[in-house]
């Protein structure tokens, strides 16, 4: 399955600031998958290594953290030589081991040579703990559900990728591709980018084994939350969970702790919430009443609003009936929007690689779904679930702080009418490119 980070790997290998890679990603994101297939078809051999489905792997990091001692070691336990540059080491799972972790500062400052990635699910936890990795002797990289263009990718509709890729003006589509690319989102919307469920979709077009697959994931990463989680934390953690659809149903998507559980404060919460973020299972969307540089320095850290991680498994979290298909557009408006901001979400996460941000006015009279930061500037971004294009708050964002330009995401065809511009929800990946002028 092609993925865009494919390319990222690419300029890894060849950069001269090249360092140990790990790469982090919620599981079942296709981590292992990717730095494999990257293996086979950039190096001359590949060298595996699973710190959980191989307790004893963490032997070889006990001793010391001599770099040539491993290596060798490592190959002796593989029956192979590994060779420097020509051949690729890949730790997954790296954080059941914390001298493995550790033991990266080491090749970068005395092996560099050698290749080395390392992939994780839990990466992102295990990181989050001080003095738990080596400060600038690692590059990163994260990999996420397939965002949209990957799935025209892996359906078969690369002609339409390709043409929205090379789009750098608003203007309108034949009607035909648009009801066509409106036609294919609504799939994505159910299908959603989780590789093991897009692959089945590629395979079969059954819709009803895809949603058995992404409750099957589902099912996975609860028992995550027992296995990995602190024990305090994880009847918090499935309390969260379960309550994303129900918080992304209401009017102002805001998360409550008290909606989770009645009585709940924040206090009690935060780690729990904190270590879904860590894993890669949430985003959160921080809340802004002034839109200015670094957006990070205005946030109201008490309010923010969570989205999942990909939006078909929001859709089998809230139970939406495969049958929801059959009629229109339906999905697009199914619990106020929620899906459609939930994707948003999961775009945007990737064409910017930045923390979420959206806009309240002071009185919170108005908000707008996100700012969008691009070519060192702040955007309003309202996204709507249907094909009316009408937004107050973005008229209020304008009014108080002049933005280059609105940005409304809708059903609708491509168009600008002024500063004023229609991307489609299927086109919100080209975003960067659209704005570049």
């Amino acid at each position: 399955m092609k993925r865009d980070i494919y390319e990222e790997l690419l300029n890894w290998k060849s950069s001269n600031r090249r360092k140990p890679l790990l790469l982090k990603g919620a599981r079942q994101t296709g981590k292992t998958y990717i730095l494999k297939e990257f293996g086979r078809n950039e190096y001359n051999s590949v060298l595996y290594f699973n710190f959980e489905e191989d307790a004893s792997l963490d032997d070889f990091f006990n001793k010391n953290l001599d770099p040539h001692r491993i290596i060798e070691d490592l190959g002796l336990y593989r029956r192979s030589e590994i060779h420097p540059g020509r051949d690729l080491i890949i730790f997954d799972e790296i954080q059941a081991s914390n001298n493995a972790l550790n033991s990266l500062k080491y090749f970068q400052e005395n092996v560099n040579e050698f290749h080395i990635a390392a992939a994780g699910s839990l990466l992102g936890v295990k990181l989050s703990v001080p003095k738990s990795f080596p400060v600038g002797k690692v590059n990163f990289l994260d990999l996420y559900p397939l965002n949209f263009f990957e799935f025209l990718d892996a359906t078969g509709e690369s002609r339409y990728r390709k043409l929205l890729s090379e789009l750098s003006q608003p203007l309108p589509l034949p009607q035909a591709f648009h009801e066509d690319l409106v036609d294919i989102l609504k799939k994505y919307y159910f299908t959603g980018g989780m590789p093991e469920a897009v692959k089945e979709y590629v395979q079969s077009r059954d819709f009803s084994t895809v949603r058995a697959i992404q409750k099957e994931i589902i099912n996975a990463y609860i028992l995550d939350f027992a296995k990995h989680a602190p024990a305090s934390d994880i009847p918090k953690l499935s309390l969260i969970w379960d309550s994303i659809p129900s918080h992304l149903a209401r009017e102002n998507k805001k998360f409550m702790f008290s909606a989770v559980k009645k009585g709940a404060r924040a206090r009690g919460y935060e780690s729990a919430l904190q270590w879904l973020e860590d894993t890669g299972l949430i985003y959160k969307a921080f809340s802004v009443s002034v839109a200015k540089y670094p957006l990070k320095g205005y946030m109201d850290r008490s309010c923010f609003k969570v989205y999942a991680l990909d939006v078909g498994l929001l859709g089998a979290m809230a139970g939406i009936p495969v049958d929801v298909l059959a009629h229109g557009n339906k999905l697009f408006k199914e619990y106020a929007g929620a899906f459609v901001e939930n994707y948003a979400a999961q775009q945007l996460v990737q064409i910017s690689g930045l923390p979420l941000f959206y806009w309240r006015s002071e009185g919170k009279m108005a908000e707008v779904d996100f700012l969008y930061e691009g070519n060192g500037k702040i955007y309003p971004l309202e996204v709507k679930s249907g094909i009316n294009p009408k937004s107050k708050s973005l008229k209020s964002f304008d009014t108080q702080f002049q933005p280059p330009a609105l940005i409304r995401t809708t059903l609708l065809n491509l168009k600008r009418d002024g500063r004023t511009y229609n991307i489609p929800l299927y086109a919100l990946p080209c975003l960067r490119t659209m704005l570049a002028d």
